[in-house]
């Protein structure tokens, strides 16, 4: 939430607040969200293949990197069907547009993990 009173410095109490609400975030994408457990749980598989496959820290950041972005974008892309969710359950062309958006958004991102790892392994393998 913006500051009332300007650009008030952030002290301890307000950055304990942020992170609260984050983690108020990730726990209701992760009760509500299947797509969101999904990502999740291929990552917890993931990272720690990436950190022994990659050679050195700019291969791992990017195989681990590429997977986080796509964890990110389904929160937003969660976020958006809610607040669309939340005018009600009748069809309009532009919720759909925005629903359908955020989905490609998404797989956009999936398309990079794809790219990231395969740019990265597939070379020691051919």
């Amino acid at each position: 939430m913006a500051d009332q009173t300007g650009h008030m410095p952030r002290g301890p109490a307000r950055i304990f607040k942020a992170a609260k609400w984050s983690w108020q975030g990730l726990c209701a994408a992760w009760l509500h969200e299947s797509s969101f457990r999904l990502e999740v749980c291929l990552f917890v598989v993931l990272a720690p293949l990436a950190l022994w496959l990659g050679h050195g820290p700019v291969e791992q950041v990017l195989l681990i990197g590429s997977m986080l972005l796509v964890i990110a974008m389904e929160l937003a892309n969660s976020a958006i069907e809610a607040v669309i969710e939340r005018y009600g359950p009748e069809y309009h062309v532009l919720a759909g547009r925005a629903k359908d958006m955020g989905s490609a958004a998404v797989f956009v991102l999936m398309m990079n993990v794809l790219l990231c790892w395969g740019l990265i392994l597939l070379p020691r393998f051919f």
